[in-house]
């Protein structure tokens, strides 16, 4: 390609090119992590991730692969029944064939070359998908002000809409700690908190989203709780997991302010993660909270430059010196 001079990335990386991600990432299933990195590809760019479009491709975008963790079959499935060209055939309109491709065409040669493999059962149809919507939706609420994360195909139907009290983990070394404590005052019913595990909390928003569920609550037969955190976790996790909550604990955002006991209301239908605590009550807790102070890990060097730059998830988890307009504060 730096021989021939091109395709140039700026010939590839157009507004339909990262709407067809968007909706294959939609209609596989795909991982969370998925979305952070291509808002952080969209923002070295002259276009943008927008949460709100993506939310509306997921109830426009049907799941098509039966795939774990929203379905049965493992990743070689997927590649042995046509894999992602005969996905794009599939998702039929929902993809926009004449995005150009590395090799010189565009899609819909990638599309007129899919492979048939009779009798696959890992590729639905449009007709018969896995979920009618797709795999992710974007939460907001006065705990995620700029936006979680859910993916809901994975998910427990029966939580998806689920009011419980909140158990809050300071740090993922406190959540290892503590979380299979037999005197953990923990219920199946309840909420769990990570908190101090997004890009700058943890630092760099590990994939410790994934809360263990409680050694006593496993026993008693439960898989699968509410659980929410500022981290990330891996797309192959089962369960109903809430996600990049932006803004984080460590730069002040509201799941700094939640505490043991408080009850915590998910709605996933109406979009909506929220903190049941009253305003005033917030408004006291921020002002006993102060302003974030840098740490002792971030006073010199790389975790200098990395603590100052590194945006949040809603903006790709970059050094905001690489995104096209440079640094907000100039």
């Amino acid at each position: 390609m730096a021989v021939s001079g091109g395709p140039r990335p700026s010939e590839l990386l157009t507004p339909a090119a990262f709407k067809n991600a968007q909706v294959v990432l939609q209609a596989i299933g795909g991982s969370t992590n998925g979305l952070i990195h291509l808002t952080a590809i969209a923002n070295r760019t002259e276009h943008r991730i927008d949460l709100a479009a993506f939310d509306q491709l997921g109830r426009d975008v049907p799941v098509l692969i039966d795939l774990k963790p929203s379905g049965s079959h493992y990743m070689e499935h997927f590649h042995h029944a046509g894999g992602v060209p005969k996905l794009m055939r599939q998702l039929g309109d929902l993809i926009d064939l004449d995005a150009k491709t590395i090799a010189g065409g565009t899609l819909r040669d990638v599309v007129a070359n899919a492979e048939e493999v009779p009798g696959q059962d890992a590729i639905r149809a449009r007709s018969n998908p896995i979920t009618p919507e797709g795999a992710m939706a974007v939460l907001h609420g006065n705990l995620a002000p700029r936006g979680a994360l859910i993916k809901h195909s994975a998910a427990s139907p029966k939580l998806l809409q689920h009011t419980g009290r909140a158990v809050v983990f300071e740090s993922v070394e406190d959540m290892t700690l503590r979380v299979d404590d037999p005197n953990l005052d923990v219920t199946a019913d309840d909420v769990l908190v990570l908190r101090n595990a997004g890009p700058k909390g943890a630092p760099g928003m590990p994939e410790a989203g994934y809360l263990p569920i409680p050694q006593k609550i496993l026993r008693t037969g439960v898989k699968d709780m509410v659980r929410i955190s500022d981290a990330r976790m891996s797309g192959t996790a089962f369960g109903t997991i809430l996600l990049h909550i932006t803004p984080e604990s460590a730069v002040g955002g509201p799941l700094a302010l939640v505490q043991t006991g408080d009850m915590i209301r998910l709605d996933v239908a109406k979009r909506r993660i929220d903190l049941l605590v009253d305003e005033v009550e917030l408004t006291v807790r921020q002002l006993a909270l102060g302003k974030p102070a840098r740490p002792v890990w971030a006073e010199r060097g790389y975790a200098h430059l990395f603590y100052e730059t590194i945006t949040q998830a809603d903006e790709g988890c970059d050094f905001d010196f690489m995104r096209r307009e440079g640094p907000s504060r100039g």
